[in-house]
């Protein structure tokens, strides 16, 4: 073992004590407290929420993996041997279940360039800073009458939103304290099945092999969300609990040399375990486009089976895990993928700034997929549901992907 090594995993030695110290102590405060950074005029609020499901007496998945037994369930998808505890017990890094939100204009708690998690449904958007999601992972919420998860997974730089209806159920999701090759396992609250984050599939449980349907997500500069949504409601900081929100635990992990926390697995050689990658999957198909190349291009057409996206990057968005405070971390950029087509004609894009003109019509576009001038002003790609992570996440999950080749 190396002494970057080493030191790598003693200083994530440090960082999940300092969690499970934040688990277990004196960590609540008032939900009413006010939001830091929040205006005179306008303190943090809930809106209306779909009421979940209730608690389910049934066979528990949190159980069957404490006790090694799986009796009365279906047969797991993985074996227990695959799951390693994280430290904090479950629910030791809680989840936002009552959330509260701020209108963008009165949000100054944020840089320009803090990475926000951006999710529209229905019309209706909404963003959650990634400071906050650090140290919570889950966020329970409801956007355009479909209650949602929005989870973020530090470990693996992943964030991926799910749909919580299974059949008549609504579920609501907590952090097991396990991982799953370095990934957030988590639980529902109504039967106790274990689900892993990076794929949606319940994978020990009453609800074994049920598969969430993902819905799209993506990680945006906080300026770029602003501009493009000023009414738009932001995840607030009064959260129910005392975090040190706008630093980041985890210093330093994003290096690209580090080795990923308590993961076992094989590395694809293809890339390093912590490069960076966007990963797009389609059924059974899945590729990934290596961050590097996407910068140097800016603009990546890609092909799965019959359909066709366009994945691009624009630059102005930190890293949430190099430095010690989110805002102040290198910039690695934003992507996004969309079904490059409108009215049915198919568009080519050029990158400009960090901005986005198509050939056919000249218009310009935002990260966001959204048409800001020229011809097709105010029109909106269709979002693709795509992930931005680490190689090993990817791989591991998605072994039979398909890098793209730079032009």
């Amino acid at each position: 073992m190396t002494w970057s090594t080493y030191s790598h995993r003693s200083l994530l030695a440090v960082v999940i004590g300092s969690l499970i110290v934040a688990a277990c102590g004196s960590s609540s405060a008032p939900s009413s407290a006010p939001s830091s950074g929040a205006s005179a005029e306008e303190q943090p609020f809930t809106v209306e929420q779909v009421p979940p499901s209730v608690k389910e007496t049934v066979p528990s998945g949190l159980d069957a993996f404490s006790s090694g037994s799986s009796s009365g369930l279906p047969d797991p998808t993985i074996s227990f041997s695959e799951l390693r505890s994280g430290g904090p017990p479950p629910d030791g890094i809680p989840a936002i279940d009552e959330p509260k939100f701020l209108r963008a204009s009165a949000v100054d708690f944020l840089g320009d360039t803090e990475p926000v998690l951006a999710v529209e449904i229905d019309g209706e958007a909404r963003a959650y800073p990634v400071q906050i999601l650090m140290w919570h992972e889950i966020v329970n919420d409801t956007i355009g009458g479909v209650p949602i998860a929005v989870t973020y997974c530090p470990l693996c730089n992943s964030a991926v939103a799910y749909d919580r209806r299974v059949g008549t159920r609504v579920l609501t999701f907590g952090t097991s304290g396990l991982l799953l090759n370095s990934s957030l396992v988590m639980y529902d609250r109504q039967t106790e099945t274990l689900w892993s984050h990076f794929t949606g599939e319940g994978i020990i449980g009453m609800l074994t092999g049920v598969q969430l349907e993902k819905l799209s997500v993506a990680m945006v500069p906080w300026l770029a969300w602003r501009d493009a949504h000023p009414d738009s409601l932001v995840l607030s900081r009064s959260t129910g609990f005392t975090r040190n929100y706008g630093s980041n635990p985890y210093p330093g992990y994003d290096d690209v040399n580090s080795t990923p926390f308590l993961f076992e697995g094989k590395v694809d050689g293809r890339f390093t375990a912590m490069t960076r990658i966007i990963g797009i999957n389609r059924g059974d198909a899945a590729v990934a486009v290596p961050l590097l190349q996407l910068r140097d291009q800016r603009v990546v057409p890609i092909q799965i089976g019959d359909e066709h996206f366009v994945v691009w990057w624009a630059p102005g968005t930190s890293s949430a895990l190099d430095a010690g405070n989110v805002a102040d971390g290198v910039d690695v950029g934003a992507t996004g993928a969309f079904i490059p087509v409108v009215d049915g004609q198919a568009l080519t894009f050029t990158a400009s700034g960090d901005r986005f003109v198509d050939d056919q019509t000249g218009s310009t576009w935002n990260l966001l997929g959204r048409a800001t001038s020229g011809p097709l002003a105010g029109r909106q790609l269709e979002a693709v549901v795509h992930v931005d992570t680490f190689w090993f996440a990817w791989s591991v999950f998605r072994p039979d992907t398909v890098v793209t080749a730079a032009n």
